[in-house]
């Protein structure tokens, strides 16, 4: 079960995407962007009512609402909304790509690739592969092939030294109980001194319409 609110009255995807047109021109009276107006409207949508709000500001302004988002906002806050507005195939897809941006020297850097194949539908699966491959025009697979580096390759072949222990528990919880997993992620991300913002943005806004509340 997820943690998304959707109000009762939901304005059209029109007027969702005037609301966010007036929040980025706030920015040009040197106000800043009203980043509440921006959580009020993407904050509370599904999926595809997200996805009707982009095309309608692509009808409307003739302009990419990513593009602007990518251009008004800044920070972490940045990359949490543009994560959670990109359609959920798509947000996968880059996740997994940028895990494999650089080359794999560690198991653990798999993990993210690991919780996409293990805790997605099948269905979900195979939209990410076919995604992943028009965005990056290469198979998702053949990229993680080019890009583990030989010693993880032959410690993932040869299952040694207890590196491979942790990914093997990802496995089992992302299909066994995803929601424990997610939980763990968002619990490690927050220990110490400071907050691993990645991991933890990861973990809520790929979980929040699936299982958050668990």
């Amino acid at each position: 079960m997820g943690s998304l609110l959707i109000p009762d009255f939901v304005p059209s995807p029109i007027q969702d995407a005037e609301t966010l047109r007036k929040s980025f021109k706030q920015h040009f009276l040197g106000l800043g962007t009203d980043e509440k107006a921006i959580i009020t409207v993407l904050g509370h949508r599904d999926a595809s009512q997200r996805k009707k709000i982009k095309e309608a500001y692509q009808q409307l302004y003739n302009k990419s609402l990513m593009d602007d988002l990518h251009s008004e906002l800044s920070g972490d806050f940045k990359k949490a909304v543009i994560l959670w507005t990109y359609d959920p195939t798509e947000r996968d897809a880059r996740l997994a790509n940028e895990v494999l941006k650089s080359w794999i020297h560690d198991v653990n850097c798999l993990q993210v690739i690991v919780e996409i194949a293990c805790a997605s539908t099948p269905d979900h699966l195979v939209a990410v592969r076919q995604t992943y491959c028009a965005l990056f025009s290469c198979s998702l697979e053949e990229d993680i092939i080019a890009r583990v580096s030989l010693p993880v390759q032959k410690d993932i072949t040869n299952c040694g030294e207890g590196l491979l222990e942790s990914m093997l528990k990802v496995v089992i919880w992302c299909i066994n109980s995803p929601e424990k997993h997610f939980a763990e992620v968002v619990k490690v991300s927050t220990d110490g001194l400071g907050t691993n913002e990645d991991s933890l943005s990861r973990a809520i806004v790929t979980r929040a319409e699936i299982d958050m509340i668990k």
